[in-house]
């Protein structure tokens, strides 16, 4: 699909690089894609500034969990410049501020055990749907991404998540396509997540995958390239 006069530009959540698009990149086949691993800053404020600076004047904007919230930044900061939006696993709510000295231990004990371990004995049951819990590929995978990330990038990204905003507001302005994916064993950015994004988007199709958890774009690439391919030919057709 040529798509050179709107980039998709993929935003990565926490603890993932550019191995979580490529499944979805294998089926999409798109000719212009400009992958964003967040590394440097350390609110989404400061992600969406630096990422405006450098991104082409009008793009396509995918983000998933912690890029979500960073690509609801930007359609806070310069809606004009953004042709179509997709949330992937998305909370879009600020956090709450009794969770920070939580996280931010997190941060400490990654540091200690090794993030991949880390990550391998507290947050893998959470990630996927309780089908794929034995699926040790998927595990693998997920792992390697947040070992290739390390610590230091789990610690700047813990900060985006302890002090983002809720963006809302922002979304019913937003004059082009909008979609919104989750997985409906998702127990970190629920159903009920979701549903309050689509509240103040009415405009945006949801899309629940029955058979996923948080990590959609690994658990059903299938599943997700359908209406992705759909939301980029009406972002074009646009």
């Amino acid at each position: 699909m040529d798509n050179h006069a709107l980039p998709l530009v993929l935003i990565s959540g926490t603890l993932c690089n550019a191995r979580l698009w490529q499944p979805l990149l294998d089926r999409l086949n798109l000719s212009d894609v400009i992958g964003i691993t967040l590394t440097d800053a350390t609110s989404a404020a400061d992600a969406s500034r630096n990422l405006l600076r450098e991104l082409p004047p009008r793009f396509l904007l995918a983000g998933f969990s912690l890029g979500a919230i960073v690509a609801l930044q930007m359609v806070a900061d310069a809606p004009q410049r953004i042709a179509g939006l997709a949330l992937l696993s998305v909370n879009p709510l600020a956090d709450a501020p009794e969770n920070a000295a939580s996280r931010r231990e997190a941060v400490r004990v990654a540091r200690q055990q090794g993030v991949a371990n880390w990550l391998s004995a507290s947050l893998w049951p959470k990630y996927v749907a309780p089908t794929r819990t034995q699926d040790a590929a998927l595990h693998d995978l997920i792992c390697q991404m947040a070992g290739e990330c390390g610590p230091d990038t789990l610690a700047t990204q813990t900060e985006i998540a302890i002090t983002r905003r809720d963006n809302r507001g922002a979304l019913p302005a937003l004059a082009c396509p909008i979609v919104v994916i989750n997985g409906l064993h998702d127990p970190i950015c629920t159903p009920t997540h979701h549903q309050r994004v689509i509240e103040s988007a009415p405009q945006a199709t949801l899309v629940t995958l029955a058979s996923s958890g948080h990590f959609t774009l690994l658990e059903a690439p299938d599943e997700v390239a359908h209406p992705l391919r759909h939301w980029i030919q009406e972002c074009l057709d646009a």
